[in-house]
């Protein structure tokens, strides 16, 4: 067919002409998040969002957003790097998303380097209620080793040493969230305590070894109170404050000690 002929390959059609691209980051907002002041590094990066238009506010997207991140960004330590924490967006201001806390799990590679032959593997989970009405669910995992001076290859548990086990666990578990609210529990993981107590009760029932909370899932949160959402961001820096004062009011007591000598003189 000639060109001049179809009106869809001619140079004056409008359905054959180019459409301007247009660069979609040119309609984005930034806004920097940041973690609770229980770890080291405050800034968990960045996110964005189209920018408000009409009856779609940016802030109100944003909130609901969950972001993973490991143990190792947040305290700075490459050894914690197999335990992933996420965080939730739950309030907005100006630039700045607060988050919170909903869960932690372990890797996959971590996990599978756990699992071996000739034990036996012990989970438990249960769910807590801390202080302040949040409900979390956790979950233990623990592997039995050999005791001493055994020449047995293997080192199975028995049925009713196994269940004996995961109620140790789950009363460990449930002691640990009794009388602390969610910062302290979140406090408790990421410190590894509730692995040790569980290992430690254990150890007359039968040996373990690589016990770990492996993960922590958010079940119910309360209505998001803001300015206790804030106290997780001003705490720290409330007691730095103190720290600095205490150690400005101490400066100047070695100064005061010649003056009482010269009038002794």
């Amino acid at each position: 067919m000639a060109i001049g002929k179809n009106k869809k390959l001619s140079k004056g059609s409008k359905k054959g002409g180019k459409k301007k691209i247009v660069d979609p980051f040119t309609r984005k907002e930034w806004f920097d998040v940041k973690v609770p002041a229980m770890f080291a590094n405050r800034n968990l990066g960045k996110t964005c969002v189209n920018r408000t238009a009409g009856k779609k506010i940016a802030s109100e997207i944003v909130k609901g957003r969950v972001i993973e991140t490991s143990l190792a960004e947040l305290n700075k330590n490459e050894e914690d790097s197999y335990r992933k924490f996420s965080f939730r967006i739950e309030d907005v201001q100006g630039t700045t998303c607060l988050t919170n806390f909903v869960g932690m799990t372990f890797t996959t590679d971590k996990l599978h380097s756990l699992v071996r032959k000739w034990q036996s593997l012990i989970e438990s989970s249960v769910e807590v209620k801390t202080t302040d009405g949040f409900v979390v669910r956790l979950y233990a995992i623990a592997f039995t080793k050999k005791m001493r001076g055994q020449v047995r290859k293997t080192s199975y548990a028995q049925a009713s040493q196994l269940r004996e086990i995961r109620k140790k666990m789950a009363e460990i578990m449930k002691k640990a969230a009794q009388d602390v609210d969610l910062k302290g529990l979140v406090s408790k993981l990421t410190a590894e305590s509730m692995g040790k107590d569980i290992e430690k009760a254990c150890q007359t029932v039968y040996p373990l070894q690589n016990v770990f909370i492996r993960k922590a899932k958010l079940v119910k949160s309360p209505k998001l109170d803001v300015a206790k959402l804030m106290e997780l961001y001003t705490e720290t820096s409330a007691e730095d404050a103190g720290a600095k004062v205490a150690a400005a009011a101490a400066a100047p007591a070695p100064a005061a000690a010649p003056a009482a000598e010269q009038k002794k003189d």
